[in-house]
């Protein structure tokens, strides 16, 4: 009860003339940023943190907190409409966004069921931090580097089985992505690793050239391939209102039960040091993989949009928990927030509720606030972002190129982003051609590091010794569902050998 009252205090603060512009703009700003491949979350906090200086830390924290929620709206945009996602959460989004709205011929029914899970998604994850904050910053402690092993473990088994039916390209694949990751200067050593010689090498593979390149300009091939063969350059012929993008009531009581279930799930995620939106993205799509969905996921099944984008918008919500109730960023758009928070003056920890009770509060006011902001927007801009789908081919794919190299350029400032995003474009459509998935490649790109930084920090305190994943409670029992995620494959197959050897008897 009490929490409803510094709530309803917090709103009185964030309803503000002041405050509320804060918010649109933000919201405004993390859409454009969100849906521009290569800038992403961090940069766009980052470039927009020193205009606040003038601010007050309330209006100001409101602010880049607006635009690293809306963020994650408008990610999904370019995800869906043109196979490139904004940000690296919005890898999930694509495998059915962009066959939804491309294959379906329905790409106002998928934008808007992005725009639908990301607010429920979102709208769980501030409530969850509106009663729970503190007391989920504390369960994120617990998660030492064993417990994150253990976590990512589960993670990077589930991937190989996420994409496509053939189990061992899966297999290939993710260990393609593991040896790309590995490329660079060791994360914990520091010592050169597969560089070749090369200085460039050193930096390892640049995460978004790479993204731009085997998602957005390997379709960019795909259009230029089909396009000679005959088989493109139609503009469509769609009504492009947003009556026409409605979803009906059978669609959103297919999005809904995944919408709430990868809310509860990424809030977790979110509250995890170091896991961020991307793994809630992963591990909402894994989760909904495993359940009952009316079409199959990756075939542009409204399950599979709902799951990842409820799941990284409740992430991001939750990543605010250890942020102010311990200090602690969970991601590298935390760290920055983090720095406007102790720029202002303000020391994020357990006191920071008590202690500044009208900005923190404001402040998780301003997120229910934002998350209203950003929907009616997100849904006001569907019919602008559907012309893009009437531009004809010969058009389209000079534009996507162009973005591509931008994207690719604006996140390394060097050509030698612009290389990778080229190189991993024509790798991307070479595997696509041959039936090998590539969401299992750049999902392991991205947990890779994440595995072996935490894996190696548990051996380093354990001395070498396997016993840390199984002594620590919360350890063993994600060891328990690692193993059982590794075996039911296997006893499936078991039983349906079984079963067919019996029926040719």
């Amino acid at each position: 009860m009490q929490n409803l009252q510094l709530l309803l205090h917090g709103f009185q603060t964030a309803l503000t003339f002041q405050n509320v512009g804060a918010a649109l703009i933000g919201a405004v700003l993390g859409l454009i940023v969100g849906a521009m491949p290569g800038i992403g979350s961090l940069a766009g906090v980052a470039l927009l943190l020193p205009l606040t200086y003038k601010f007050n830390p309330t209006t100001a924290i409101i602010m880049l907190g607006a635009l690293y929620y809306s963020n994650m709206y408008g990610g999904s945009f370019s995800a869906i409409l043109l196979n490139i996602p904004g940000d690296s959460p919005a890898i999930m989004t694509a495998l059915d966004g962009y066959p939804m709205a491309s294959k379906k011929k329905r790409p106002g029914q998928a934008l808007l069921t992005a725009d639908l899970s990301s607010f429920i998604g979102g709208s769980i994850g501030i409530c969850i931090l509106t009663f729970t904050g503190p007391a989920l910053a504390n369960l994120g402690l617990k998660f030492g580097p064993s417990e994150m092993t253990a976590l990512l473990l589960i993670a990077m088994t589930s991937i190989s089985w996420l994409v496509g039916e053939n189990p061992t390209k899966g297999v290939v694949i993710t260990m393609f992505g593991i040896i790309l990751a590995s490329i660079g200067m060791d994360t914990l050593s520091g010592v050169p690793r597969y560089d070749f010689g090369n200085m460039y090498l050193l930096g390892g593979i640049p995460f978004t050239p790479y993204i731009i390149g085997a998602v957005g300009f390997s379709q960019v091939i795909k259009l230029i391939m089909e396009r000679e063969q005959g088989k493109g350059g139609a503009a469509t012929d769609m009504k492009l209102t947003i009556r026409g993008s409605m979803i009906t009531r059978h669609d959103f009581m297919r999005l809904l039960p995944p919408a709430l279930r990868s809310g509860f799930l990424g809030t977790f995620i979110g509250v995890l040091p170091g896991a961020g939106a991307t793994t809630g993205s992963f591990m909402g799509y894994a989760v909904q993989k495993k359940m009952k969905s009316e079409e199959e996921l990756g075939t542009g099944a409204i399950e599979g949009i709902a799951s990842c984008e409820a799941a990284n918008n409740a992430a991001a919500a939750g990543a605010f928990a250890p942020l102010l109730a311990l200090g602690i960023p969970g991601s590298g758009t935390g760290a920055v927030l983090l720095g406007g928070l102790m720029m202002w003056g303000l020391n994020p920890g357990p006191l920071l509720f008590t202690n500044e009770p009208d900005f923190t509060w404001g402040l998780i006011a301003s997120l229910f606030l934002s998350n209203i902001l950003t929907l009616a927007i997100a849904v006001c801009v569907i019919p602008f972002l559907l012309k893009i789908l009437s531009v004809p081919v010969k058009y389209m794919i000079p534009c996507i190129t162009v973005v591509c190299v931008v994207g690719s350029y604006s996140s390394s400032y060097s050509m030698y982003g612009v290389l990778i995003m080229f190189l991993s474009g024509i790798a991307g459509y070479l595997l696509n051609k041959n039936d090998y998935p590539t969401a299992p490649m750049l999902l392991s790109f991205v947990l890779a590091p994440l595995l072996e930084s935490n894996m190696r920090k548990a051996f380093i305190i354990s001395g070498g010794s396997l016993d840390i994943f199984f002594t620590r409670p919360i350890t063993c029992v994600l060891m328990v569902l690692f193993f059982g995620v590794v075996a039911v494959p296997v006893v499936k197959s078991m039983m349906k050998n079984k079963t067919a050897g019996k029926a040719l008897k």
